[in-house]
Formats: C-alpha cells, sequence, structure tokens
C-alpha cells in the first residue's frame, strides 16, 4: 500500500485521497451490505474522517438499511452516477476519534486490501470461507466487544 490512497467513483466526477494508513479493513457479511453491493460482503476501509480529502460534486445520502437498533444506515454517494463510496462521519470508540469507513471496491489499487476482522458472519453466504486468523463477529465488532465486557455475558454470541 502506497500513501496517499486514491479512488472515486464509476464516472469519475467524484475523486478522494487518503492521506494515512487505515485503522483497519473489515468484511461486513450482513445482509444490507449484500444488498447494497450485490455482492456476498462490503470491504470497509476504516480511515481517519480529516485523511479524507474529495474532489468533485457535493456526495449525497442514500439509504442503506436500519440496524437491529432501529438506527438507519446510509452512504455517501455521487449524484451522477449513484456510486456509493463511504459512510457518513461518526465517531469511532477504538480510535477515539471521527472516522469514515471507505467503500474497498471505489479504490484505484485494490491489491492491497486484506480483511483482518470479518462482521455479521452469521450471515454469510455458505460458501464463503473466512480467512485463518482473522476476528470473525456474528454480529458487529462492537457489540461483540460491549457483550465481553458484561461479567454475565458468555460471548459474541450472547443476545439480550
Amino acid at each position: 500500500m502506497e500513501l496517499p490512497l486514491r479512488g472515486g467513483c464509476v464516472c469519475g466526477a467524484i475523486r478522494y485521497e487518503i492521506a494515512q494508513e487505515p485503522l483497519r479493513v473489515y468484511a461486513c457479511h450482513c445482509k444490507d451490505c449484500q444488498r447494497s453491493t450485490g455482492s456476498a460482503f462490503a470491504i470497509g476501509v476504516v480511515v481517519p474522517s480529516e485523511a479524507l480529502q474529495l474532489t468533485g460534486p457535493d456526495t449525497q445520502l442514500v439509504p442503506n438499511g436500519i440496524t437491529e437498533g432501529g438506527r438507519r444506515k446510509s452512504l455517501s454517494a455521487c449524484p451522477k452516477c449513484g456510486t456509493r463510496l463511504f459512510s457518513d462521519r461518526r465517531p469511532d470508540w477504538r480510535s477515539r476519534g471521527m472516522v469514515r469507513a471507505v467503500l474497498g471496491g471505489t479504490l484505484d489499487d485494490t491489491s492491497w486490501l486484506r480483511p483482518t476482522i470479518h462482521v455479521w458472519t452469521r450471515s454469510a453466504q455458505p460458501w464463503v470461507i473466512l480467512p485463518e486468523g482473522s476476528a470473525v463477529y456474528e454480529r458487529s465488532l462492537q457489540e461483540a466487544e460491549k457483550l465481553a465486557l458484561r461479567p454475565e455475558s458468555t460471548g459474541p454470541g450472547d443476545t439480550d
């Protein structure tokens, strides 16, 4: 991987640069990501918000499902071609800052992408083989870590 990372939408109207190394790369196997990508999962490249610089028209927020907790999810997309590019800014409990998750397939060079975290694997397609050594969560990483902190928890599959 060579910085800055560059990418953009299908039509080329929006381009971006990422000036810092990603905090993490994950694959999300939830049904919403499967539907919105037309594939088995989405690859998210989590970067500090301030590291992502855009050129081109303003993006538009498009719906991307609803979380189990009832929160609406959305992604920023190109208003011309509809390519979904990244999540809106959000606080990150791991890096203690604001981050964005860039959709890995929108990068110009995807050869280095290797998700080390797999989330929502309970929805993974049965033919997907998760790489050995990856962190695997049946639900979201945040939920798994919150459950692990609760004394009465039995693990990531524990539900309220």
